[in-house]
């Protein structure tokens, strides 16, 4: 079972920026794709952003798009989120995740780290 550490989160004012990071365990890590997402308090979990893990294909929701920008480094298993121009309404914990093949879910999950964005 592989297991996913993120990291990088914490305490910006409005307009800053963040890198979180996700850190896969396992000597062989090869999933369809990974994914980031987010929950804020009282509200569902929402889509941040994803990417394919072979060819680096990259999606975006619609609130991040333009702001957020998701990268993957294959050599170190890590994947990350480059948060610029961060809101308030960016506030939540976020979670990485694994999509182990195309016709699955995301079935992997970290145990989140909090990004807090001060008005």
């Amino acid at each position: 079972q592989v297991q996913l550490v993120e990291s990088g989160g914490g305490l910006v004012q409005t307009g800053g920026s963040l890198r979180l990071s996700c850190a896969a365990s396992g000597r062989t890590f090869s999933p369809y794709a990974m994914g980031w997402f987010r929950q804020a308090p009282g509200k569902e979990r929402e889509f941040v952003s994803g990417i394919t893990w072979s060819d680096g294909n990259t999606y975006y929701g619609d609130s991040v798009k333009g702001r957020f920008t998701i990268s993957r480094d294959n050599s170190k298993n890590t994947m990350y989120l480059q948060m610029n121009s961060l809101k308030p309404e960016d506030t939540a914990v976020y979670y990485c995740a694994r999509q182990a093949t195309k016709t699955v879910n995301f079935d992997s999950w970290g145990q989140g780290t909090q990004v807090t964005v001060s008005s």
